[in-house]
């Protein structure tokens, strides 16, 4: 069968089975019914009915009586199933050969002609690049993604995919999240796909921008701008003090395997702890602090909270003034108070 398209899923899901649950259920449809005849409200979803077969004219009472969805379907969806592979296989070569195209342009003199900056405006455009380059990575990829972590959709599914790709391929993916993301249900899924499949992820209590390197020649780092627009440098000494950037945070990251680990967890609480502490000593506004922190506002006030309970204080100002005597900068390592 072919020709079952979106328009006429609708039809079918909208008009057809209901129609359908009424010849099941009167054990059939007259042929003289005038719902169905030619200028009926119900023709065309009846017309649908007979074409896939799931209505038959009993010839001996001249209703139309039902056929069981069961022996239909697969003559519909089967065709459909086999030509998504098609399409599948047939993109994946397609993006195979325009990336032996990069690779060539990427030598020529033409590109060497744009310079090593490029600006990228809008996030399709970032996106777009980003689905160029990753699928062309021969040996590494570093990514450091700052705040929340992964969001659920498309998204999500598509980093999967992608990632898990890269890795089959023999590529090192290395991944930096805030503490924080240890919290978001998706980011633990994603860390135990891509772990399974040999990247390794870490945590980090500090703030950083977000940023992508792929065989330590291209970087892709936010603009001036905002996160809507990026710039992609392919400048040598730029792209090794980025990734030199990236070692030293990784360097001081804690393993995240994506499975819950109490005593890192607890070397983690006394991070964050320690990081809300050196917040408040430098006197930054609660909205930049909990940017920082990778939190929201409403946690981070928490976290405040928490540590007025701990010192017996009752403003910021007694909580300041307290740690201030005690001596404590928030930087002291499993600092107990």
């Amino acid at each position: 069968m072919s020709g079952f398209g979106p328009e006429r899923r609708s039809l079918f899901q909208s008009a057809c089975i209901a129609l359908y649950e009424e010849a099941a259920r009167r054990g059939g449809l007259d042929n003289d019914d005038p719902a169905i005849a030619p200028e009926g409200e119900q023709r065309p979803a009846f017309d649908l009915l007979v074409e896939l077969g799931l209505l038959h004219l009993d010839e001996g009472s001249e209703q139309w009586r039902p056929t069981d969805p069961g022996d239909i379907s697969a003559q519909v969806v089967t065709p459909m199933s086999h030509e998504a592979t098609r399409l599948l296989e047939e993109s994946s070569e397609w993006a195979r050969a325009f990336g032996q195209l990069s690779q060539v342009w990427r030598r020529s003199p033409e590109s060497s002609n744009r310079g090593p900056f490029q600006y990228l405006h809008g996030l399709a455009a970032i996106e777009s690049f980003l689905a160029t380059i990753v699928p062309e990575c021969q040996e590494e990829i570093l990514t450091a993604q700052p705040q929340a972590g992964r969001d659920t959709g498309t998204s999500y599914a598509r980093a999967v995919r992608s990632d898990s790709a890269a890795l089959e391929r023999g590529v090192r993916l290395r991944t930096l999240y805030q503490h924080s993301a240890r919290r978001s249900s998706v980011t633990r899924d994603y860390v135990a796909q891509v772990s399974a499949r040999g990247a390794e992820v870490r945590t980090l209590d500090e703030f950083f921008n977000r940023m992508i390197v792929i065989d330590r020649q291209i970087a892709v780092v936010p603009s001036a701008e905002g996160l809507t627009s990026a710039l992609a440098v392919r400048e040598p000494s730029m792209v090794a003090y980025l990734v030199d950037v990236f070692e030293r945070s990784w360097e001081r990251a804690r393993p995240f395997s994506g499975s819950p680990d109490r005593s890192v967890n607890q070397d983690i609480a006394a991070e964050q702890r320690s990081m809300t502490m050196r917040m408040l000593i430098e006197g930054h506004p609660d909205a930049a602090a909990a940017k920082r922190l990778g939190v929201s506002p409403r946690t981070y006030a928490g976290y405040v909270a928490d540590l007025k309970d701990e010192f017996d204080a009752e403003t910021r100002f007694q909580l300041g003034y307290t740690i201030g005597t005690l001596g404590i900068d928030g930087r002291e390592d499993n600092f107990e108070g």
